[in-house]
């Protein structure tokens, strides 16, 4: 699974999607229960989460900030997230995953 950051209604959010999927930034806004999302500024990113863009990790950033996971996530008994490095993974278990974040498990990929 990949990590993305987006801006839902102008405030930063984290989506976790598949790696073979995309984003769907409408289906996002959906479950955010918003008028609109959008990809946030690589820089932006970075700042938000004190990671390089391509190995942001959804845990340990340094703002807190709502996080939504695609829902096919519980179709695994273990997955990968970025593990705050380019090539670093992290094995987890999706009920950890979502727990830990504290995440909302929604349909946000396509794909």
């Amino acid at each position: 699974f990949k990590t993305l950051v987006a801006e839902i209604d102008g405030r930063p959010a984290v989506a976790v999607v598949p790696v073979s999927g995309r984003l769907s930034l409408k289906a996002l806004a959906k479950a955010a229960k918003a008028k609109r999302a959008s990809m946030a500024d690589p820089a932006a990113a970075e700042r938000w989460t004190g990671y390089v863009t391509g190995g942001i990790s959804p845990f340990g950033q340094k703002r807190r900030m709502p996080v939504f996971i695609d829902d096919t996530v519980t179709g695994f008994e273990t997955v990968f997230a970025s593990g705050g490095q380019r090539g670093i993974q992290i094995e987890v278990r999706p009920a950890d995953l979502v727990g830990e974040l504290r995440a909302k498990l929604a349909p946000i990929a396509d794909g």
